[in-house]
């Protein structure tokens, strides 16, 4: 019996020198294998000075479809398509004959209802010296109560006939005004200074209010809007310049800077718009409506604080 002891106590320590040196006992594989694995996990992100492309199209603040503001049937086309126009100049004319005999008629009853103004006020005055006279003669027993009584009578009466004439007047003045400003809506106006991109109508065409008639767009100062992503690592802040070149020609950069940054984020996309406004003499062959890119800073860019 202790001679199997012998035998399993030298086996033992014959097996120590073959865990490891000094005593200490073998590393764990899996822990090896995770020291291993552990430096490339938590080395940091390779830094990227990739940019991005950011499509979107060259505009312009100011760029409406002219409506037509009354019915009638299209006259004459003053400005067509590639005229440059000032704000309030005439695009076209519809027709107004039936407004015209209408306004005519309002100015010839306003003229008699002047002078039935002027009748009346002189008529007042005869009236008001009538019963300023039978005052006298009734302080002196030379008339009668009921005599007075009546040039009373007519001088307020004629008070009262001539502030109605001129209430007469003030309304048929008001739908004189009515009828000038509807005249005016039969002409087309610019609502700027630009120039007339596109022409919805012909002469002879029936229109009716609201229907398009005229697109009109400014043709500077060119701008570029687009969505920077919430999670974007550069945020711009104003005056920051950004590069644009034009989908057809990358050769070409141009420099924006930023003009306005949306103060809120929208919910669906995580995004917020920025509008940027182009520099440089080098952007008049430039067109609102081109394809763009803005080069945007990549995640290397560091953040706003």
């Amino acid at each position: 019996m202790k001679r199997a002891e012998w035998i399993f106590g030298a086996a033992l320590v014959l097996a120590l020198p073959g865990a490891g040196c000094g005593g200490s006992p073998a590393p764990d594989n899996s822990a090896a294998a995770a020291a291993k694995v552990a430096p490339a996990a938590a080395a940091p992100v390779a830094s990227s000075n990739d940019s991005q492309d950011i499509l979107t199209v060259l505009s312009v603040e100011h760029e409406v479809d002219v409506l037509a503001q009354r019915d009638g049937p299209v006259m004459e086309i003053i400005k067509d398509e590639g005229s440059r126009v000032r704000k309030g100049e005439i695009l076209a004319q519809l027709d107004e004959q039936s407004l015209e005999s209408e306004a005519e008629k309002i100015q010839a009853d306003l003229r008699v209802t002047q002078n039935d103004v002027k009748f009346l006020d002189a008529e007042l005055r005869a009236k008001r010296a009538n019963f300023r006279r039978q005052q006298e003669l009734r302080q002196y027993g030379l008339s009668s109560d009921a005599d007075l009584e009546q040039a009373e009578f007519q001088a307020k009466g004629a008070e009262y006939d001539l502030d109605s004439q001129r209430s007469k007047v003030e309304r048929v003045q008001a739908e004189l005004r009515t009828t000038q400003l509807e005249l005016a809506k039969m002409k087309i106006h610019a609502p700027f200074d630009g120039v007339v991109v596109r022409r919805y109508i012909r002469q002879g065409q029936n229109v009716v209010r609201d229907d398009q008639c005229f697109r009109v767009s400014q043709l500077s100062p060119l701008r570029v809007q687009f969505q920077i992503p919430e999670s974007s690592g550069h945020h711009p802040r104003m005056g920051d310049e950004v590069k644009v070149s034009l989908s057809a020609d990358h050769q070409r950069i141009y420099t924006a800077r930023v003009a306005s940054v949306s103060p809120t984020v929208d919910a669906a996309s995580g995004t917020y718009d920025v509008t940027a406004r182009l520099l440089g003499p080098d952007i008049s062959d430039l067109r609102p409506g081109m394809a763009a890119r803005v080069v945007w800073p990549g995640t290397s860019s560091s953040p706003k604080h």
